[in-house]
């Protein structure tokens, strides 16, 4: 019979799973460990304590700073006291990760930060970009701004113009020519998407269908789930359109989703994003739809996937290394100001969890 792990190695392993799926529920952490929840509930106090975890409602997510990082670069020459502004769009979700990433690049360096929040507005966007600029008078500017929306173009046009070097965050310009102007950091989420199809094909399911609410992220989303579908040679599941889950109408349209779902005989579906996924299978326990015997789910964003009430399976961006990247492009171009643009393109990973297996035959 295998020895019981002292309290100092489970606390280890607890941080392992933590580092490897980013969160986990209480119960689970138990099975895996075989312990009680009692005592893993000791164990994650005492991490928590320690500032290595943070608790969360039935689970618990490694702290973002307790994620282990690089040894300190040398300082580099010339960007002692620098200041970056960094404009995010906002503070309650997706964006926190990058900003952590973005924080602990440039504490490493000696950079200082300076926080903007524009609310997915262009005014806002350039409101906040001025103000850091002309009244802070920043060294450089990360951001991820709304160009995307219809009338993106002046905001992109007027970044390229700007004299203050440009990074943008899971953004890219309009423009070929803005390119070359405005460098950037950018998650593959067209990848993501393809990631979840072929998990889903390799497990039987053919027909795949997709259900986003309206975001940035969305036309990469579809770009990728379609190439997915039509490189499997699957049939062309439903597109559907969901409804952001606390705003009104958004149960109704998990309801229209789950309908056409049922109609088209669909048996898996990727959810943008994590609440829309979650609020789905609320919906499916409500309902007698077996998930996942009758309906596998995929969330994409995996910000609170791990500790649903049934683990989600989810892909997951590279939040924090975004932030980091976006830092150590700045860093070099402000280093060396005549170096070639750079374009960084980040792979997000699937992590598998309860809710996706093969269809019921």
């Amino acid at each position: 019979m295998t020895a019981p792990a002292l309290a100092s190695e489970r606390r280890e392993q607890i941080l392992g799973i933590l580092a490897r799926e980013g969160s986990a529920r209480l119960s689970t952490l138990a099975d895996r460990l075989g312990v009680t929840p009692v005592t893993v509930r000791r164990d994650v106090s005492q991490l928590a304590d320690q500032g290595l975890v943070q608790r969360v409602h039935g689970g618990v997510s490694l702290a973002a700073d307790a994620r282990p990082a690089p040894a300190p670069a040398p300082a580099r020459h010339g960007l002692e006291g620098t200041t970056i502004g960094i404009v995010v769009p906002s503070m309650d979700y997706y964006y926190p990760g990058v900003l952590s990433g973005a924080r602990a690049a440039a504490e490493e360096r000696g950079i200082r930060l300076v926080l903007g929040v524009s609310s997915y507005r262009l005014d806002e966007d350039r409101r906040q970009i001025q103000r850091l600029v002309e009244d802070i008078g920043v060294d450089a500017v990360l951001t991820a701004p709304a160009i995307d929306q219809p009338d993106g173009g002046e905001l992109s046009t007027w970044l390229a113009g700007l004299r203050t070097p440009v990074v943008l965050l899971e953004r890219t310009p309009r423009r070929p020519t803005q390119h070359a102007l405005l460098e950037s950091v950018i998650t593959d989420h067209a990848l993501g998407a393809g990631l979840a199809v072929e998990h889903l094909a390799s497990l039987g399911h053919r027909r795949i269908a997709l259900a986003s609410r309206t975001s940035p992220t969305t036309l990469a989303l579809r770009e990728g789930w379609q190439a997915g579908v039509r490189d499997l040679a699957l049939p062309a599941g439903p597109d559907l359109d969901l409804v952001t889950y606390n705003e009104p109408g958004s149960r109704e349209s998990i309801d229209r989703a789950l309908d056409a779902l049922l109609e088209a005989r669909s048996t898996a579906v990727l959810v943008h994003a994590d609440p829309e996924s979650i609020a789905l299978l609320e919906r499916c326990d409500e309902r007698g739809i077996s998930v996942p015997d009758d309906l596998s789910v995929i969330a994409y964003d995996d910000e609170v996937a791990a500790i649903a009430p049934q683990p989600i399976t989810a892909v997951r961006p590279p939040r924090r290394t975004v932030g980091r990247a976006a830092v150590r492009v700045v860093a070099e171009r402000l280093a060396d100001p005549n170096r070639p643009a750079e374009r960084v393109v980040l792979s997000p990973q699937l992590r598998t969890r309860a809710t996706t297996a093969p269809p019921r035959r």
